[in-house]
């Protein structure tokens, strides 16, 4: 059979099974929520290209207002959210899949918009569907819920939050309740409502103080009876029903990605800016300093020679703005006379080496589901300690574990022995916000300028073809029936064969 009518085959049985499931009602393989069910970011189905860009196997595209929040879908409609800065609205769209002509818009009007990230848009959380409503949250606005006819069901108001990254964190439905994972400076706890009337069935404070370094950005995800959710420094496990506590970890991280379940145990990606030396930079020796950037050679530093030093810096991620932290003059020049002494800089260096030692050193962690209480780190197996990446979420297909970083440094690991398989260069370069899905037997994963690189799964993984969209791309994609659904900074495309 050749790939051609393979292809025309592929297409009628998709459409053919499409309209037999929106009829009965029952549909297979949808993506509800971030990185679709269960955030697992694991498609199995009709073939997917792995050419793909604005003018190859686009089935449609569709403009889109501002917003970094990932497509989720039922059946046959797609779910977005946006934001528009001029009208100071927040919108929810639903929009026909197959035809990415727009169904509906819910807009609604906020007094102010959270601060966030150069990087951040309010409309940054992903939306989450079980078919009969949709849910969205916005951390200027709070809860909302809509029907599929785009009726408000219910609304939570909320204060507007307050931290350095941005509210980023997405909700999930899960049986009857709506989850919440919400950390910032106005408060910081875990919701579960009634799915059906947005009603209050318990509400967990978080007892880590929030701090401008953490994002509090993961999306909860479920195993069996329990909630595991990647926190602050922590990672934890919660009774479904009751929010009890069933487990704890504390760890180095800024819970940003979202975790994984790889069998019994779950995989976290717990980062932190001084985790790894690459992350790092060495502080010069005072001679190295005098050497180097004493222009009038009088044997000290003033202000204008004194060089930029970075306390953190990611260094694959440099076009990103505000990608790093500075150890400014001020704060060196102790006496405040304008002028850096050997005395002063190296009291400085015993400081930034007792601050960096306050990090206990991230990984890739592995913790048993079936915990019990406050575990220890004897409990918890460090898989890798270097190539974590800070936003995209790990994947987990067929015992290795794959995850993503700035510069487009793809790890796979082995779950079994906890030994790093291979890793490699994708083609894409600079700061990845999106997080790669496995599409059947291939990994696509897209970096923050648009470019797309798809790796072939398994133990011998390489980079099989390379796209490029037109736009930067910090959302993450969607997948359902042959069709990869990508949200580029201003459009919404629908990428399948024809």
């Amino acid at each position: 059979m050749n790939r051609k009518f393979d292809k025309s085959v592929w297409s009628y049985v998709v459409f053919a099974v499409g309209l037999l499931s929106l009829k009965s009602g029952t549909v297979l393989a949808d993506w509800p929520q971030f990185r679709g069910k269960n955030s697992e970011g694991v498609y199995q189905g009709a073939p997917v290209p792995t050419e793909f860009g604005p003018t190859k196997n686009r089935l449609w595209t569709l403009d889109v207002p501002e917003g970094h929040s990932s497509p989720v879908i039922h059946g046959g409609a797609l779910y977005l959210t946006s934001c528009n800065r001029a009208e100071k609205t927040l919108s929810v769209h639903c929009i026909d899949r197959q035809t990415g002509k727009s169904k509906w818009t819910k807009a609604i009007s906020v007094s102010e918009f959270e601060r966030g990230h150069p990087s951040f848009n309010p409309a940054s959380s992903s939306p989450a569907t079980d078919g009969e409503r949709v849910v969205a949250y916005f951390g200027s606005y709070g809860l909302v819920c809509y029907d599929r006819q785009g009726n408000l069901l219910w609304e939570i108001k909320m204060p507007v939050t307050k931290s350095y990254a941005g509210n980023a964190t997405s909700p999930a439905i899960v049986g009857d309740k709506v989850i919440l994972y919400r950390g910032n400076l106005v408060d910081h706890y875990v919701l579960a409502v009634d799915k059906a009337t947005g009603k209050e069935i318990w509400k967990v404070p978080q007892q880590e103080p929030f701090a401008l370094e953490l994002a509090c950005t993961s999306c909860p995800v479920v195993f069996e009876d329990k909630l595991v959710l990647h926190s602050a420094r922590s990672v934890q496990a919660l009774a479904l029903d009751s929010g009890k506590r069933i487990w704890e970890v504390k760890c180095a991280t800024t819970a940003t990605s979202t975790p994984v379940i790889a069998g019994d145990q779950v995989i976290v990606a717990a980062w932190n800016k001084m985790g790894e030396p690459a992350l790092r930079p060495r502080f010069p020796t005072y001679p190295e300093l005098i050497e180097k950037h004493d222009s009038n050679r009088d044997q000290v530093l003033s202000k204008n020679e004194y060089p930029v030093m970075w306390i953190f810096h990611r260094p694959e991620g440099a076009e990103a703005p505000e990608n790093g932290a500075t150890l400014r003059f001020r704060s060196v020049d102790q006496n405040k006379d304008g002028k850096l002494s050997k005395g002063e800089w190296e009291i400085q260096l015993k400081r930034m080496a007792a601050f960096r030692a306050g990090y206990k050193t991230h990984g890739m962690l592995s913790i048993p589901i079936q915990s019990q209480g406050k575990l220890q780190q004897t409990n918890v197996k460090t898989l890798v300690e270097q190539g974590v990446p800070e936003v995209p979420s790990p994947l987990v297909h067929q015992g290795l574990l794959y995850f993503v970083k700035n510069g487009g440094s793809l790890s796979c690991v082995d779950l079994q022995t906890g030994k790093r398989v291979y890793r490699i260069r994708t083609k894409g370069k600079g700061t990845h916000y999106a997080s790669p899905v496995i599409v059947n037997d291939c990994l696509y994963s897209f970096a923050g300028d648009g470019q797309v690189s798809i790796v072939s799964v398994g133990r011998n993984g390489k980079v099989i073809a390379t796209n490029k969209l037109d736009d930067r791309v910090y959302a993450s994609p969607a997948v359902k029936d042959g069709v990869l659904y990508v949200r580029t900074h201003s459009k919404l495309y629908a990428f399948g064969f024809k």
